[in-house]
């Protein structure tokens, strides 16, 4: 290269560049010199007997260093920092910590299912700029894989070398802001392979999201095999090859558990069930009736709540596929429950009439019943909105998880009534929304919940808007969420990443980043991050969209107006 071509490299380059760490931590002090990586690189542990699902975090972390093969997002992508290899010192250990004694050591797995208000994923990290050994600190294995996650995202790659710019590195006692840090895919509307699920759950552990909210069945397919129930799958999947098996669900429930994920899946009852009618048609109100009049969109069907052999079935069901599962909870769902539909079917308005109950009424003991199932098996329910806000539903036990959608609006109502929420609003974190709309017959093809929802509004959400000091303790976290009437594995990356990891920083950090500024105010200051970890999952295997030309990538700020 011409010396004066280079010059100008260099010189470009000099432009300043944010630290790379997605979600950035809550406390951290970093250099800008550079520190190289051994060729002899090893990750150790301090304790006796790891458990197995550690080990393998220690494999695939020396892996993804080694293969991220990420050069620097700046121009000339690591030809200045290269300058700086000769005399830079070389890393050739991390050694991992246990704070508490070695015989408490327990899996990853086992940590990640842990209760949310007991749950502990925080870690301290530090790498030296002289070369002695790196050190990851935690009192659970789980902390130490979240020290893993951020310690992968320090090097970039120029020229065969593996390095970093941001030695001397020191973070103490990071930690969530929040504990549920979720993402959430509907796998009924259009079917995912376990691949698809499994690349998802990689990209989640990326960024520290903690929750894979599995919305698994809903109308249009049963695609879960239920050993009790074979009819639901055999007469609901889309087809013989669009179904989970049991072995299915528990290979994504160990692969998320090996990545610190934990599988909350929902099985959402009395409404979006039409599926059931395709094996049991009696216990479905409306089936296969005018959607337009009986449902929010096709097919219309919903579960007749007002038959107690209805009741009993349900609470089966439920209760099969949940007692195979670790995590402590399981989400019944609950939304849009389309009244008239109950006004118009025959043996619902029987059944009320000969019991003198009204609909909600009978909703309660339904709830009750279905709910109380899942309690007996040692399970938290999650249920969304409506059921706390619309129906009014009594049976609720005071621990219910409540997941507000409609609106951000509603989460202040909802911590009113004593119940602990997670945020999901669409007004900013559906996935979906200002994608088009799936109805055919609409002229203008615009989604309900326009406009699209861009990092930069995810990011600049407020979990504590309209909610009490008193009321903090009750506000669990949020996720994003894709609906897929128009998504399916062939958009499943670009659609969702890197817009999931917004919140994913929103619900880690919380409203102040470690410089002490506010998060909000400083959308200019994440995007460069952004960028880092959007990249980062290219290289992976991930195909996140692009977030700006590669011009601006490589230039941070330049091209923020």
């Amino acid at each position: 290269m011409p010396l004066f071509i280079a010059a100008i490299v260099l010189a470009l380059s000099a432009i300043p560049c944010c630290l790379s760490i997605w979600p950035i931590p809550r406390s951290l002090d970093s250099g800008n010199q550079i520190l190289k990586l051994s060729g002899l690189f090893d990750i150790s542990i301090n304790f006796t007997n790891p458990p197995q699902d550690l080990l393998d975090a220690v494999t695939r972390t020396k892996y993804s260093i080694q293969t991220d093969q990420l050069e620097r997002l700046i121009v000339g992508r690591g030809l200045s920092d290269s300058t700086a290899f000769g005399s830079a010192k070389t890393l050739r250990t991390l050694m991992l910590a246990l704070e508490q004694s070695a015989s408490t050591a327990q899996p990853i797995a086992t940590e990640a299912i842990v209760a949310l208000d007991a749950r502990d994923e925080g870690y301290s990290l530090s790498v030296p700029l002289d070369g002695s050994a790196g050190v990851v600190s935690a009192n659970t294995t789980l902390g130490l894989l979240r020290g893993l996650s951020t310690f992968e995202q320090l090097w970039y790659t120029y020229d065969g070398t593996i390095y970093t710019n941001y030695a001397p590195l020191t973070i103490v006692n990071d930690s969530p802001a929040y504990a549920y840090r979720g993402f959430m895919l509907d796998t009924a509307r259009n079917f995912f392979s376990v691949s698809d699920v499994k690349r998802t759950l990689d990209a989640m552990y990326l960024v520290k999201i903690n929750t894979f909210h599995w919305h698994i069945t809903d109308s249009q397919s049963w695609p879960i095999q239920v050993v009790q129930f074979p009819e639901l799958a055999q007469a609901g999947a889309y087809s013989t090859n669009q179904s989970y098996t049991p072995g299915d669900i528990q290979d994504v429930v160990t692969y998320a558990g090996e990545r610190g994920i934990d599988v909350l899946v929902e099985i959402d009852t009395p409404g979006h069930t039409a599926i059931i009618g395709a094996s049991h048609p009696e216990y479905v109100a409306c089936y296969l009736s005018d959607w337009i009049t009986f449902a929010s969109e096709p097919p219309a069907g919903q579960l007749r709540l007002a038959d107690a052999s209805v009741t009993n079935f349900t609470a089966a069901v439920l209760a099969a596929v949940a007692e195979t599962l670790p995590s402590t909870m399981f989400s019944t769902g609950g939304d849009e429950l389309d009244t008239a539909c109950y006004a118009a079917d025959g043996p619902t308005q029987m059944m009320l009439n000969e019991s003198g109950r009204t609909l909600f009424e009978a909703l309660d003991i339904f709830i009750s019943a279905t709910h109380g199932a899942l309690h007996a098996l040692g399970k938290t329910t999650v249920v969304w909105e409506e059921m706390v806000l619309e129906y009014n539903t009594t049976t609720l036990r005071n621990d219910t998880i409540v997941m507000v959608w409609i609106s951000s609006d509603d989460a202040a109502a909802v911590v009113q009534r004593g119940y602990r929420i997670v945020h999901a609003p669409s007004n900013y974190f559906y996935l979906d929304c200002g994608a088009g709309d799936p109805i055919g017959n609409d002229p203008t093809g615009n989604s309900w919940c326009d406009p699209f929802k861009t990092w930069q509004e995810s990011y600049t959400f407020n979990p504590l808007a309209n909610i009490s000091s008193a009321q903090v303790s009750l506000v669990l976290g949020g996720e994003q969420l894709l609906w897929t009437e128009q998504s399916g594995p062939e958009n499943l990356d670009s659609i969702v990443w890197p817009r999931a990891a917004s919140s994913a920083e929103v619900f880690w950090t919380g409203d102040t980043l470690p410089d002490g500024f506010d998060r909000v105010g400083n959308i200019s200051e994440a995007l460069p991050r952004l960028h880092d970890v959007r990249y980062r999952m290219v290289q992976r295997g991930i195909k996140a969209i692009r977030l700006q030309p590669e011009w601006c990538a490589l230039r941070p700020q330049v091209c923020d107006g």
